[in-house]
């Protein structure tokens, strides 16, 4: 069990009591492994935005019900609202007209959000917020270095030190998220000009992580750069790559199972109907003697309607039949 998160408020509206459900772990890059820190925070008053993203990758159809993230925070800080954001990967959802300001835009988030989930739009709730460790130090970190070709490559800005916190929200409204790579970002704010810092995860992913191929690094970008985005490690700090401490919950949408539809063959009424009247009529018979047609069990009789010229001479014949009858001895 890990210890309750000493020392941080949580305003009331974000709080959601854990929700049991079929939700199971779909993806997870691993643990902390100390070597970054980058800053990650919505827009407010004041406070320029800074979005930090990881990629992920799903080859089937998944409804994403939560994810937890793991960053520093001071000790004393208060929550204010926090934003989870998935990017599709450049040129989706892209202006690939414009020169980027940045060294590359190959592999990197896309201009615009596929989704967003808020607690300011009561589409996302916070769980837990849990003390991994009350005094962890990130080697290096990213919060104002963040800057357009030419001068993208800071080194970082050094060591930076908090309680490392994991955060564990559900979305009320679930993703939904076709097969694809994305990108996943999280942005916490903190009241008092105090900064979140979501930290990096080892790269090669290791267990317990959920290793991928492409395995692309983490970027980053804040307000004044968007839309363009900076790799932290091959743009900023010059050498290295990082992933960073995340895993999504959710399902894997079901696949529907054929089902068999029996089908009946339809089967071809013969009509044995001719077409026209049979050539092997007998010499002698008149010419509009009735034709009768061989009708499907079943189906309705049709009587033919004698014409008066046939009466006429049926009745002729008749009449030389008696005759002939009459002269025999």
């Amino acid at each position: 069990m890990r210890p309750t998160l000493i020392g941080m408020t949580v305003l009331a509206v974000c709080l959601a009591a854990p929700v049991a459900n079929a939700q199971s772990v779909l993806f997870n890059t691993g643990n902390p492994d100390g070597l970054m820190a980058m800053a990650s925070r919505p827009p407010a008053t004041g406070v320029l935005e800074i979005e930090a993203a990881d990629d992920f990758l799903f080859s089937s159809s998944v409804s994403l019900t939560g994810a937890t993230f793991i960053g520093l925070v001071p000790a004393g800080a208060t929550i204010t609202r926090i934003v989870v954001e998935i990017y599709r990967v450049f040129p989706a959802d892209s202006n690939i007209a414009r020169t980027p300001n940045v060294p590359t835009r190959i592999n990197s988030p896309s201009d615009v959000a596929f989704t967003s989930r808020d607690t300011a739009s009561s589409n996302l709730t916070i769980n837990s917020v849990s003390v991994l460790n009350p005094n962890f130090t990130a080697n290096n970190s990213v919060l104002n270095g963040i800057h357009p070709s030419p001068n993208q490559l800071t080194g970082g800005e050094g060591p930076v030190t908090g309680q490392e916190a994991q955060f564990t929200v559900t979305f009320t409204t679930p993703i939904a998220l076709p097969p694809d790579h994305y990108f996943f970002i999280p942005q916490v704010q903190l009241a008092a000009g105090n900064n979140f810092y979501w930290l990096s995860a080892p790269r090669p992913i290791v267990s317990p992580g959920t290793p991928f191929t492409p395995d692309l690094q983490a970027w980053i970008r804040n307000a004044d750069l968007d839309p363009d985005w900076l790799r932290v490690g091959t743009d900023i700090v010059g050498s290295g790559a990082f992933n960073a401490a995340f895993s999504l919950l959710g399902t894997i949408a079901s696949t529907p199972t054929p089902t068999a539809t029996s089908t009946t063959p339809s089967t071809a009424t013969p009509t044995n109907t001719p077409t026209s009247t049979p050539t092997n009529t007998p010499p002698g018979t008149p010419a509009n003697t009735p034709t009768f047609t061989r009708t499907p069990t079943g189906a309705p009789v049709q009587v033919p309607t004698l014409s008066f010229s046939m009466l006429a001479l049926l009745g002729l014949a008749l009449v030389g039949t008696g005759l002939l009858l009459s002269r025999r001895p």
